[in-house]
């Protein structure tokens, strides 16, 4: 009975119901349903405004309490490298899928008679993306202005640079340290009353979803939605899995560890909501502060995999509906823009689509027109691009800790396994990860 109990009390339970009932409530009564949007929309944004306070007090701390300073730069060149090969890999997957499966094969779409109305926002927000645009985004208007929008980049920005002058400081910065240690403890703890709302904000967000689109809406396009799941699966299973057996640990068990953020992400299609929690657990699996807080925060931006497989099958998708052939050198041409939209669209509201669209505003093979075919069921379609993105910074963020030493293997393995520590030199040691491992595992 006790146990019995524990699992009812558990967040991973009740999402779990949120999740089976937001889809019953949203197929039966879909005009109830679709007034349910608030419950979704507003626990996105009850998490958001605490995004901004968790990455900058988290990554100000642990660069503040790195002990080489010189390490930073080969952490950062190691996280890029990683992030960019993931991301060619994730669009040959999508790329190789999409010709596999010829989803828009037989379709005969004339683009010229398709309804475009409701594509402006996104060819709109697609104009104003570029390598320069982006890079100019990261450098906020004033200090402050940072945490105004509640983006990531800018805070990032802002964090390293507040980190490094601490850390110069010396005895003379240790006040402000133990401010914003301080403050870091009362934000997670802010954070953990918020996610007791997880399961009404992922019921709300996937009622909406289903009431407003109907499961039944899928069935035309639902090659190409089975072709976008199958890809992204692949790369789960066989690039991640394969990159976790070289480091010595299960993916299966990782996937297992952080269910909770996975459940929510599927609710809420978004991955922003479960980043404070991320920024924990992976703490709590024994990787140190500094390399977490920094690994992860940029690979939200600069790592969505999920987006990239997304990118490429579904431009080839579109092309293969309007019947146009493409080249060798059109295709290799695509896929390098893509390298580059996958990155700029970070932040922006649907920006896996806002990347498409992009991407498709440059190129010119591809009609733009032929969104119109995605944008009905791109909802449908941005879970599995949330889901794939998650794992891979949660795969990424532990390898990169692996790799420079920052993660000790042993609370790892044992943490994964469900097992609790022993160790008490872990139990001693100045970061989080024990007393995280002993309250989130």
């Amino acid at each position: 009975m006790g146990d019995a109990m524990k699992v009812v009390k558990s967040l991973y339970f009740q999402i779990l119901c949120a999740v089976f009932l937001g889809v019953l409530v949203g197929h039966f009564w879909a005009q109830q349903a679709i007034a349910l949007k608030p419950l979704g929309d507003a626990f996105i944004k009850l998490i958001k405004m605490m995004i901004a306070p968790v990455v900058f007090c988290t990554i100000v701390t642990g660069i503040a309490g790195m002990s080489d300073k010189r390490s930073l730069g080969r952490l950062l060149s190691k996280t890029m490298l990683l992030f960019l090969g993931l991301t060619l890999i994730s669009l040959c997957i999508g790329l190789a899928a999409v010709y596999l499966f010829q989803p828009g094969a037989g379709m005969n779409i004339d683009p010229t008679r398709l309804n475009t109305q409701g594509l402006s926002q996104y060819t709109d927000s697609a104009a104003k993306l570029g390598v320069v645009e982006f890079f100019m985004h990261i450098i906020p208007e004033t200090f402050i202005g940072a945490f105004n929008k509640g983006e990531v980049l800018p805070v990032l920005f802002i964090a390293v640079l507040c980190g490094f002058a601490l850390s110069s400081l010396g005895e003379r910065g240790k006040p402000v340290l133990e401010v914003l240690e301080s403050a870091s403890q009362m934000v997670f703890k802010i954070f953990s009353y918020l996610m007791r709302f997880a399961p009404v904000g992922a019921f709300g967000a996937l009622a909406f979803t289903v009431g407003q689109y109907g499961i039944t809406s899928l069935g035309a396009l639902a090659k190409l939605i089975m072709t976008l799941y199958v890809a992204c699966g692949f790369f789960v299973c066989v690039v991640l899995g394969g990159i976790c057996r070289a480091n010595g640990f299960s993916l299966w068990k990782l996937l297992r560890y952080l269910r909770e953020e996975f459940l929510v992400v599927l609710g809420t299609s978004s991955t922003e909501p479960v980043m404070p929690r991320m920024l924990e657990k992976l703490q709590a699996l024994g990787c140190k502060k500094s390399v977490v807080g920094l690994v992860l925060p940029t690979g939200y931006s600069f790592n969505l995999d999920g987006t990239a497989i997304y990118l490429s099958l579904a431009a080839i998708f579109i092309a293969q509906a309007c019947n146009i052939e493409l080249s060798a050198g059109q295709i290799v041409t695509m896929l390098a823009i893509m390298l580059l939209s996958s990155k700029g669209a970070a932040g922006v509201t649907g920006s896996g689509f806002v990347a498409l669209a992009s991407t498709l505003t440059v190129i010119h093979d591809i009609p733009l027109a032929g969104l119109a075919l995605l944008i009905g069921i791109d909802r449908f379609m941005s879970e599995a691009r949330a889901l794939t993105s998650l794992a891979s910074n949660a795969v990424a963020t532990v390898v990169i800790a692996l790799s420079e030493q920052a993660c000790d293997r042993q609370v790892l393995l044992r943490t994964l396994d469900g097992q609790p520590l022993v160790d008490q030199a872990a139990a001693a040691d100045d970061s989080p990860a024990a007393a995280l491992a002993s309250k989130l595992g």
